[in-house]
């Protein structure tokens, strides 16, 4: 009986995916005021489940009140909030989670895991439905959680500001309604560090604001930055034995991959960032190594002093704001069959060509172009495979030396030199690919070297290095970018 119940719900649910057509007025549902929802996720790689933390009023809705409903689809989870008088769908937000990222990996076969997790809303002026939905394995929606809101009945945390935490507006463009906030959180800089955070502040809003499509359109952000002391500098790293006392407890070697620094404790993190309106999140790791992670409407985080902080900063806003996928596939990763056979990913930059209509991006392919379009693949290959090895190598290397309290400045020169090295040889083999630069389908993408394919033959999402997002990432950032600011 509950199946059935549960069918003819979801039945009504999707039914109503057409009112994201109409704008829903923001003052008839909703105060100008956040809703924060915690919650914890728990489960492993055949179940999941949501229950209820906690719920904290912050201050102003910082989201564009004109843009509620967001009919991307992207994100394997989406928050809606129907109302409770006309079941109309009132708010709707796609989202990635740590959970998630968990639950694609090995080490979820293994055992159970709970995360801390939140989402945020505008806070409902009358009754309200809240629901949480996550995407089976052929990327449809089922439900994990429902709530009914009363904001009459509603116990929630009056969220005061911390006072240890400084607020700095780092670029100021107009009301956060009508434009981007974006929160550059401080990670692992003590008090004594905080010069350095405004100078690390100011130096990745520069490279923010001059890579497009941000630069032509500066004018739709707001960059805060957001600095609260830790005991220590840097960061935990497992892998190295190394752990800090700091004020988020970000970590490297998240799920064993060295490079995957994400923040541990959601609550933190969150309740620091409660000093900003954000529509956004960086986490701006006081750290030297490689490192980073990207969360779709939930994070993103990099170490701001590794060589490559450039790339980390945009790579990673790729993932968090953009809902970009990553389009390399040679690299280890942690997940396994995050996108199967026979199913079409809904990141907007990679497609399994399933759709008998033409490529998701059929408006922006390049005429007459080849469809799947020639590269040089074989010979990328050639060049990853020892690439990839040596890397890993080094990665081991430097970890062992770590660990017995060694100096290993020689290893990570060495590891910096192969990376820039690796990256001057695939310009040299793409400098000569004869569809360098159009739009078209190239397979090997999203950790996938058969049945996936990116839009163009390069891509910050695809290698690392000093390059542009391409024309399909861009054009898809752009969307979200004027989704939020008017």
């Amino acid at each position: 009986m509950k199946r059935i119940v549960y069918l003819a719900f979801f039945v009504l649910l999707m039914s109503q995916t057409g009112a994201a057509e109409e704008a829903v007025d923001f003052s008839t549902y909703f105060l100008d005021q956040t809703l924060r929802i915690d919650t914890f996720h728990g489960g492993d790689n055949q179940e999941e489940e949501i229950v209820l933390d906690k719920l904290y009023l912050q201050g102003a809705w910082a989201g564009n009140p004109k843009n509620l409903i967001d009919a991307s689809g992207f994100g394997r989870y989406q928050v809606r909030l129907h109302d409770g008088a006309s079941d109309r769908l009132i708010f709707c937000r796609g989202f990635d989670s740590y959970f998630g990222d968990f639950q694609a990996t090995t080490l979820a076969a293994a055992g159970r895991r709970t995360f801390g997790e939140s989402v945020l809303i505008p806070l409902p002026r009358h009754k309200a439905v809240l629901i949480l939905l996550a995407r089976d394995s052929g990327r449809q929606w089922r439900m994990l959680f429902k709530k009914e809101l009363d904001p009459a009945n509603v116990v929630a945390n009056n969220q005061k500001v911390d006072p240890a935490v400084l607020v700095i507006p780092a670029r100021s463009s107009g009301s956060p309604h009508e434009k981007v906030d974006v929160a550059f959180i401080g990670e692992g800089y003590t008090a004594a560090q905080e010069e350095k955070f405004r100078r690390d502040l100011e130096r990745l809003a520069g490279i923010f604001l001059s890579q497009e499509p941000y630069k032509s359109l500066a004018d739709k952000f707001n960059i805060w930055g957001v600095f609260k002391a830790s005991a220590e500098t840097g960061c935990d790293e497992p892998g190295y034995g190394s752990y800090k006392n700091t004020a988020l407890e970000a970590s490297f070697d998240t799920f064993g991959l060295e490079r995957y620094l994400l923040v541990e404790d959601n609550r933190r993190l969150r309740d620091v960032a409660a000093a900003a309106p954000y529509d956004a999140l960086v986490v701006m790791v006081n750290h030297a190594r490689y490192g980073g992670g990207g969360l779709y409407n939930t994070y993103c985080v990099l170490s701001v002093d590794s060589a490559e902080h450039a790339y980390l900063l945009l790579h990673e806003f790729g993932h968090s704001f953009g809902g970009l996928a990553d389009e390399y596939y040679t690299s280890a990763v942690a997940y396994e069959n995050v996108n199967p056979i026979g199913v079409e990913p809904v990141e907007p930059n990679v497609t399994a060509m399933l759709a008998t209509e033409g490529v998701k991006w059929q408006a922006l392919l390049t005429p007459k172009i080849p469809l799947p379009t020639p590269w040089e693949k074989a010979r990328f290959e050639e060049l990853e495979t020892p690439y990839q090895k040596k890397r890993q190598e080094l990665n081991q290397k430097i970890a062992g030396e770590r660990k017995l309290g060694n100096p290993s400045v020689g290893l990570e020169n060495e590891l910096q030199a192969l990376t820039e090295a690796h990256a001057r040889d695939v310009e040299r083999l793409f400098s000569k690919s004869r569809f360098r630069g159009k739009v078209g389908a190239f397979e090997g993408a999203g950790y996938t070297a058969r049945g996936l394919y990116r839009p163009m033959l390069d891509c910050l999402m695809f290698t690392r290095g000093t390059k542009p997002l391409c024309r399909v990432c861009a054009s898809a950032m752009e969307r979200v970018i004027r989704f939020y600011a008017q």
